[in-house]
């Protein structure tokens, strides 16, 4: 009875709280929120802005509560749990094309932080090369990753308070600041406005058992989730976007120079990095850590620094955001998949000896994938409309087809036996 209470307690200690699941979250979200949300500011009215990010966020709230559940229940990260819908080797694909893509966004926030810190300290005169600058920002961000999610939610606990501080004062400072008239305001369609609230993070939301398998239980799992997406998640993207509503620019820095305010917008640009790519980090290391599995986690998240220090020094960021949000299209169908398979088979948990007896490759489900993916091409570029949201859309469409068609395959093969 003794080592079963100290089991209990020594998961309670590798485990946390909501509040500190949502700050974590905060903190990876922060730096694709505000580059998002200043591009869409300034083409909303504030009243349209406060609907669209209202609605959008209720969306990613209700996705986010089911995939950290899913995660919490298999206390498997994202890696572990899509080799039961795909096949152990199967799962090999899905894993290379979430390592690809975090590893992209560890580059591109990599380089992010380097030309912010570079333009911060050329208005104090100093000249520093940027990849030096891209080089340290890396350290940093190992150093917030290698020693595992306590050090991280440590990150994040530090840094998310100043963020929110100084995004306050922005707000501030663009309300009661005078800022020449805009003319006009172009008019983005609902669909496509919403679209873009959703799709700035839903890659995190696709990927939340990573941070599910963390948490205390399904209360805090669930709460974390609500507490990210549905209350602090709308106002990150408000505050965001109020300086480029005000001034009709369409990047924070830009915003904020026409208040002469660029130094808080730069220091929150270079917070926003650390705590992002601390997480992107964390990630990174668990999905390449399947496909390299000789190696410790600490020696995989040293060697994701250094890559990125080199690719985020590359002048290729032109080229490659693009190519990274192609793979943003193809991520979010794994979680239609993984939920739906989660809801008709492993409501009751996740047995490993099922992976021996089960393909190792299961074709029918790529196929949902697939579909999914290619729904959510489609819908991209404009050829038809189902809820005018691209990712929900494939989404949907690779969770019914997995459903449909992982039932054919159970019922061919037991007509076979």
């Amino acid at each position: 009875m003794s080592n079963t209470n100290q089991s209990r307690a020594d998961e309670k200690l590798n485990t946390a709280p909501a509040y500190r699941i949502a700050m974590i979250l905060l903190g990876i979200a922060v730096t694709p929120v505000l580059l998002s949300s200043s591009s869409l500011g300034n083409q909303l009215s504030n009243d349209v802005l406060v609907k669209v990010v209202a609605l959008g966020s209720l969306i990613l709230a209700v996705i986010a509560s089911i995939t950290i559940s899913v995660g919490e229940k298999a206390r498997l990260p994202t890696y572990g749990i899509v080799k039961y819908p795909f096949g152990e080797k199967g799962a090999i694909a899905i894993n290379v094309l979430l390592a690809v893509s975090l590893f992209g966004w560890i580059a591109v926030t990599a380089s992010m932080f380097g030309h912010s810190v570079h333009d911060l300290l050329a208005q104090r005169g100093m000249n520093v090369p940027v990849p030096v600058l891209i080089a340290i920002g890396c350290v940093v961000f190992v150093a917030s990753t290698a020693f595992g999610f306590e050090v991280l939610g440590k990150v994040a606990q530090f840094a998310v308070p100043v963020i929110v501080l100084i995004l306050g004062y922005n707000v501030h400072v663009a309300m009661t600041g005078n800022a020449p008239a805009i003319d006009s305001v172009s008019n983005m369609p609902m669909g496509v406005a919403v679209s873009t609230v959703v799709g700035t993070i839903i890659v995190l939301v696709a990927t939340l058992p990573d941070f599910g398998s963390f948490t205390h239980n399904r209360m805090h799992a669930v709460g974390g989730a609500l507490l990210a997406f549905l209350i602090a998640y709308p106002l990150l993207y408000w505050a965001g976007a109020t300086p480029s509503v005000i001034t009709g620019k369409g990047s924070l820095l830009a915003a904020m120079a026409v208040f002469g305010a660029t130094l808080p917008a730069a220091i929150l640009l270079i917070f926003a990095t650390v705590t992002g790519n601390a997480g992107n980090m964390f990630q990174g290391t668990l999905v390449v850590s399947t496909l390299f599995t000789r190696f410790p986690k600490w020696q995989i998240t040293i060697a994701l620094g250094v890559l990125a220090t080199i690719v985020g020094s590359m002048d290729i960021m032109s080229w490659f955001i693009p190519f990274l949000l192609f793979l943003g299209i193809a991520t979010p169908p794994v979680a239609g998949i993984y939920i739906a398979d989660f809801a008709m088979y492993r409501r009751h948990g996740y047995d490993a000896a099922v992976l021996m007896r089960e393909p190792q490759i299961k074709l029918m489900t790529f196929v949902a994938w697939i579909a999914g993916s290619l729904t959510g091409f489609a819908t991209v570029r404009g050829m038809f409309t189902l809820t005018s949201i691209p990712s929900l859309d494939s989404i949907l469409v690779a969770c019914i087809g997995y459903m449909i068609l992982s039932r054919l395959t159970m019922a061919r093969g037991s007509v076979t036996q």
